[in-house]
């Protein structure tokens, strides 16, 4: 039987309460949030440092919550190419780092049949345990492995993106909910929001 992952590590902790649970994304995002902070240095309270992810998996969530970047400061920036890359600036010191996931874990034909059983909606008491045994193994190489061997780092010359603006807020005449201005738009000569924009028959 694998032995659970070691979540004593206070940071993991935090970063294990603010998601739910423990999963392989997540391990993902805390050892690339960990190497991103030794290299800036600071953890965000405002804007100083942002964070570019290029995915919207639950690694977000550790980077989030050890960098301190959020969508709600505005210093989380996502663009979406479905890759396991993340690229964090730091505007005080003009220094970027970017970092890559090069984990490759090596399955048996047997361990690929039970992943494409569980894809494919089997959720049999057996193959549920075989499930969480692999995914606690997964978890804990992620964890453990060298970051040599786990990540690839770059710096970066990226461009500091502007830092979030706060626009006014301005009610719809159809549905009479506020948006934020820069998001109204102007249908039949009336200020409406991007739903009541899309609907037909006003």
């Amino acid at each position: 039987m694998e032995p659970a992952p070691d979540i004593s590590d206070q940071d993991l902790l935090r970063v294990v309460q603010f998601h739910g649970h423990i999963c392989p994304g997540l391990a993902y995002g805390f050892r690339v949030a960990k190497a991103a902070m030794r290299e800036l240095r600071d953890r965000s309270s405002d804007e100083e440092i942002v964070a570019v992810v290029e995915n919207d998996s639950c690694a977000v969530d550790a980077v989030q919550v050890i960098t301190g970047c959020t969508f709600g400061k505005g210093n989380l920036i996502f663009r979406d190419t479905g890759k396991q890359v993340y690229t964090f600036l730091n505007r005080n010191t003009e220094r970027g780092v970017r970092i890559r996931v090069e984990f490759t874990d090596e399955e048996t034909p047997e361990e690929s049949d039970i992943w494409r059983r569980f894809r494919e909606g089997d959720r049999q008491p057996e193959t549920l345990a075989s499930v969480s045994r692999l995914r606690d193994r997964k978890i804990s190489r992620i964890l453990e492995m060298p970051e040599e061997e786990l990540l690839r780092s770059t710096s970066s010359e990226a461009s500091l993106p502007p830092r979030a603006k706060i626009f006014p807020s301005v009610k719809c005449s159809h549905c009479g909910e506020k948006m934020m201005e820069s998001r109204a738009r102007v249908k039949q000569g009336r200020i409406v929001c991007i739903p009541c924009s899309e609907e037909t028959g006003q």
